[in-house]
């Protein structure tokens, strides 16, 4: 932090003990230094905490109907059917936002890679493993287990997530971390295993993303003068993606991108996660000396 010209004496708060304040130091001159950010407290937190709770449960009770309706095409044997109903609920869950484990061991069998398994191993499950199996000729009859244990693991979830309690200082984190994640495995094409909708996927993310900016907003309108770049910077990136959508519903593949507009996209994607940035730090609860 730049101290602006001023006297100031720190203070240190423990958990266990009295507040320790330091020595008054003057800083002279005229320096304007570093702004001043009102810390955001606990109890700041619980309400959004609470509404992003219900509201999070509200998403998984449309994401169940919706893996249930996934797994009855693959059991029907429609390719069409199931290719569409996986699109459907994919997209669901990832505007749910999963990041710094919100979801915990679940993530992992819902939307798990391959990375340390091996697309051949049956420990990997989940969405991105009938997304493998759908678009690369494997039978239907075959994805029948991986579909059933998909919606059976959603139902889990829905069911778990009631029981638990969201972490406070992660949802400044989240709403960045859900961003930094699209760039790195969705803009890159790591997570496509074939349907080559990887950019739809990223439009789920700024979803994500949103609402979580938007539970945090009374707190960070006063507290962060870039806060309206912010959303300036997702609505770009959001139309330079949706530019990328077929007339039929489905979505350029990363990797078919004209370099000219994968470069865009990458930029926009670059300077909204700069902005983002300062969200994580200013609501990070801190405790204040009325705390004590």
């Amino acid at each position: 932090i730049d101290f602006g010209s001023g006297k100031y004496a720190l203070v240190c708060l423990f958990s266990d003990a009295s507040p320790l304040k330091g020595v008054t130091v003057t800083v002279p001159g005229h320096a304007t230094g570093t702004p001043a950010v009102l810390p955001v407290t606990y109890n700041d937190l619980i309400p959004p905490a609470k509404t992003y709770q219900a509201e999070t449960e509200t998403a998984l009770k449309v994401l169940a109907p919706e893996t249930a309706t996934l797994a009855a095409a693959v059991r029907s044997g429609n390719l069409t059917a199931a290719r569409r109903d996986w699109l459907t609920a994919h997209l669901q869950y990832e505007t749910l936002g999963d990041a710094y484990d919100a979801f915990g061991h679940f993530d992992t069998e819902i939307d798990g890679r391959a990375d340390a398994t091996g697309v051949a191993s049956p420990q990997w499950t989940g969405f991105y493993r009938l997304e493998y199996g759908l678009w690369r000729g494997q039978s239907l009859a075959s994805l029948v287990p991986v579909a059933s244990g998909l919606n059976s693991d959603v139902d889990q979830l829905a069911a778990w997530w009631q029981t638990q309690q969201v972490p406070l200082a992660d949802l400044g984190r989240r709403a960045h971390e859900v961003i930094e994640n699209a760039l790195e495995f969705q803009l890159t094409g790591h997570d496509d295993y074939g349907s080559g909708t990887t950019l739809a996927s990223t439009v789920a993310s700024i979803t994500a993303s949103r609402v979580l900016l938007a539970l945090l907003h009374p707190l960070l309108a006063p507290r962060y003068p870039g806060l309206p770049a912010v959303y300036t910077g997702l609505s770009q990136l959001q139309s330079l993606l949706e530019k990328e959508q077929l007339p039929n519903g489905w979505w350029v593949p990363v990797s078919a991108l004209p370099d000219s507009a994968r470069l865009a996209i990458d930029a926009a994607c670059g300077q909204v996660l700069q902005e983002l940035a300062p969200v994580a730090s200013i609501t990070e609860p801190r405790n204040t000396v009325n705390d004590f």
